[in-house]
Order: structure tokens, then C-alpha cells, then sequence
């Protein structure tokens, strides 16, 4: 009886306590005594925003301490190997905590100057040191994200993240359709992994293989071993769906539950382009990404730079291995050579007849093909971490990646000349 008052009157604190603990327990069970990793930059964070307030100087100092806690972090605890241990939450947390400074800087603006995410997301008061715990134990995020604000946690425990005003969410359903596909990419991933693991590229087997075997290998390889983040992450977001944070509103009378989605399966499953892939995979980190950095670098006044700095920052995030800097600057001549490909695909009549011809599904699967080895090229670099892992990789195939772009990238304004006629060419560079 006291309990249900207890909850009747402060229902907002009853939930904030049960995720809170949910979390620490599960962050307990995984890493121990190490927990006090986590639980000491969230103290740090919080008297931060409370001795600080929403000053420039508080955005820094939190940025600048939490990145430092992560990466030495990462300095002290790395391996040659991919390993389960504290700083694989932490990272998660890293965002959390930084995206909160920002947040609680927004809140003290004029709403002219704020962006529609920023007026969103923007904090009106200083939050609670529980609701700081809560928020950044939440367990359906915790351990893998996805990343989320903490206005969208106080909208969950205050219970306005409802297809039913009043009542839980009637949410059972599409959280366990997320579920099921979840646990249908990790069966495909438990079932193929065993024949594609990280360790045959390492072997004189692979380099015996023929140049073919090999690029197909690659192929493969990244199609299976990117099941384990796909199934992580919709498993995190049907447990996000059933508590109600993955509530986004109704449209045409249907109540949405994609506000915490991490993964556009289908489109990641069928689009041929690198960038269609990049934009269904680990969606709220990019989104992140691109409201805390990207936009807020809008002062360089220049896109290239921006977007330089926000790879970067991803690349350091992920950890201090070579690996992780050539995955990410590769990813950028990739998309580069992409983007300027489809802009001469839709400059050039001849290309985009070809395009919207019969044999487009035959242009398709050639597409998909060389996009899923291109794809896991330089995931090659990404999974191996270190210089001498990678380097023994890309020699055996040539460094065919770099080779294949480095030349589009050459002969694209050549291309642009023979396959552009002359007067389109003069009215794209006037526009």
C-alpha cells in the first residue's frame, strides 16, 4: 500500500530509481569492480552543469574531460583484439554525457538561434543528480546505445511516451518484431561467423588463395561480420519500444515506434550505393554526430572541413588503433568518388538512360558487388586494428581499394568532359 501511494505521487522518481539500478546492475554484471569507471564521469558531468551552468566553458571541460577519461581508457586496457571490456559502454556513454553539456547550453539560448533539433533536445533546468544516473544507466541503451537526450528520458519517466495517454504503451508487438529480427541476424551471424573469422586474413592459407578467392573473401566476410552490430543494436531498440522511448508521434493514425532506430535493415540489405549504407547503419551515432559536431562546426564555413572534423572525432572515439584512421579516411574517398559518380550519372543523358534501362538489374548486381567488396575493404583495417595486421591484408590484395578509387578519382573530370555535353556543363557550373 505505501508503495502504490509512493508510486501514485512521484511516479517520475519510481521510474528513474528502476532504470537507474536496472542499469547498474547490468553494468555490474558485465564489468564488475570497473563499474566505478562510468559512475565517476557521470558524478564529474553532473557538478559540472551544476557549478558551471550553461556557459561555452562547461561544453569544453566536458568534452575535453570526457574524451581524455575515454582515451586513456583506451590506452590502458587496449589489446590486439576486439575486447568486452569496460571501455565498450563507456564510449556510449562518452556521447551521452557530452551530447548533455550541449543540451544544457541550448536551454539557456534564445530559441531564434536554435535549430529545430536544438529547441528539441534543449534542457530548461538543470536536471537532477538521479535523472543524470538514470538517464545514463538507462539498460536499453547502456551497453550498445542507441544514443538518445535526456529531454527524451524525462518525456519517458514522466509518461508522455505513450500511444495511450495515461496508460503504458501498447508497444508488446513492435518490440518484438524488432526482436525477432535482431535474433534472426545474430542466428546468421553464429551460424556463418565460424567460416569467416577476422583470423584466416592472418594465415598463409589466405595468401595461397587466388587474387578472386581472396576480394570474395572480403565480400563475405563483411556481409557476416557486421550481423553482430546489426542484431545488437535492433535487439537494444526493441527493449527501447517496449518501455516506450522508441515512441516518435502518430502519422496518418499509426502510432511510430522508430525514434530510438539504429538500424535501416531493409535499406541496409538492398541499397547499392556506399552512402545509402552509411545512412541505415548505427543511425543515432551519425545523427549525433551530426548535431554535436558537424553543425556546431558551422562557423569554419566550409562543409569539407566540417566533415573532415567530425571523421576525425569519430576515428578517436572508436579507440587509438591505425585501423580506425584508415577505415575512416577511406570512408571519406569513398563517399567523395561516390557522390561525384551519381552527379555524372545524372549530368550525362547517356548514363541516365543506361541508368533507367532494361538492364538495370543487371547494373545492379555488378553495383552490389563491387559495393559490398569496397565495403568491407576498409573494414579490413577497422576489425584488424594494427598497422602490421592490416598492411599484410591489403598487400596480399594489391591495395585494390585504394587503387580502384584513386584512379576513378583521376579520370572522373575526364569522364565528366566526354560524357557531359559541353552546354549542360556550362549551366551546372552556373547553378
Amino acid at each position: 500500500s505505501v508503495y502504490r501511494r509512493f508510486c501514485f505521487y512521484q511516479p517520475a522518481t519510481v521510474y528513474t530509481c528502476s532504470y537507474a539500478f536496472s542499469g547498474l546492475a547490468l553494468a555490474a554484471f558485465n564489468f564488475g569492480s570497473q563499474l566505478y569507471h562510468s559512475a565517476v564521469c557521470i558524478l564529474v558531468q553532473f557538478l559540472m552543469l551544476r557549478l558551471m551552468g550553461r556557459t561555452v566553458t562547461t561544453v569544453l571541460c566536458s568534452f575535453t574531460f570526457q574524451m581524455i577519461y575515454l582515451l586513456a581508457g583506451y590506452y590502458y586496457t587496449a589489446t590486439e583484439e576486439y575486447d568486452i571490456k569496460w571501455t565498450m559502454p563507456h564510449c556510449v556513454l562518452t556521447l551521452k554525457l557530452v551530447g548533455l553539456s550541449f543540451d544544457y547550453y541550448d536551454g539557456g539560448q534564445e530559441p531564434s538561434q536554435l535549430s529545430s533539433e536544438q529547441k528539441k533536445a534543449a534542457l530548461p533546468s538543470v536536471p537532477s543528480l538521479l535523472e543524470v544516473y538514470g538517464f545514463s544507466y538507462f539498460y536499453g541503451g547502456f551497453l550498445v546505445g542507441p544514443q538518445f537526450t535526456l529531454r527524451s528520458y524525462q518525456k519517458l519517466v514522466a509518461g508522455e511516451l505513450t500511444d495511450c495517454p495515461g496508460e503504458p504503451p501498447n508497444s508488446v508487438i513492435p518490440a518484438m518484431k524488432r526482436f525477432a529480427l535482431g535474433f534472426l541476424c545474430l542466428v546468421i551471424y553464429a551460424i556463418f561467423s565460424p567460416y569467416y573469422p577476422d583470423s584466416y586474413y592472418l594465415t598463409d592459407e589466405y595468401e595461397a588463395q587466388p587474387f578472386w578467392y581472396r576480394c570474395v573473401f572480403i565480400l563475405l566476410w563483411a556481409k557476416v561480420i557486421l550481423y553482430k552490430y546489426v542484431s545488437c543494436w535492433v535487439i537494444a531498440e526493441g527493449v527501447c519500444i517496449l518501455t516506450g522511448l522508441g515512441y516518435n508521434g502518430v502519422v496518418d493514425g499509426k502510432a511510430q515506434w522508430d525514434a530510438c532506430a539504429n538500424m535501416k535493415v531493409w535499406l541496409f540489405e538492398t541499397t547499392p550505393l556506399f552512402g545509402g549504407t552509411i545512412s541505415s547503419f548505427n543511425i543515432n551515432t551519425n545523427a549525433w554526430a551530426a548535431r554535436n559536431v558537424f553543425k556546431r562546426l558551422k562557423f569554419l564555413g566550409n562543409k569539407t572541413l566540417s566533415h573532415v572534423a567530425t571523421l576525425f572525432f569519430l576515428t578517436i572515439w572508436h579507440g587509438l588503433h591505425s585501423g580506425y584512421i584508415l577505415c575512416f579516411s577511406m570512408e571519406f574517398f569513398i563517399i567523395t568518388v561516390e557522390r561525384q559518380a551519381l552527379a555524372l550519372v545524372r549530368d550525362s543523358p547517356l548514363l541516365s538512360k543506361l541508368a533507367n534501362s532494361p538492364l538495370y538489374p543487371l547494373i545492379y548486381v555488378v553495383q552490389q558487388f563491387f559495393h559490398w567488396l569496397f565495403m568491407g575493404y576498409p573494414l579490413v583495417a577497422f576489425c584488424l586494428f594494427t598497422y602490421d595486421k592490416w598492411l599484410k591484408v591489403y598487400s596480399s590484395i594489391y591495395f585494390c581499394g585504394h587503387a580502384f578509387f584513386l584512379v576513378a578519382f583521376l579520370i572522373m573530370p575526364y569522364l565528366r568532359k566526354a560524357l557531359v555535353p559541353r552546354k549542360e556543363r556550362s549551366q551546372i557550373k552556373q547553378d
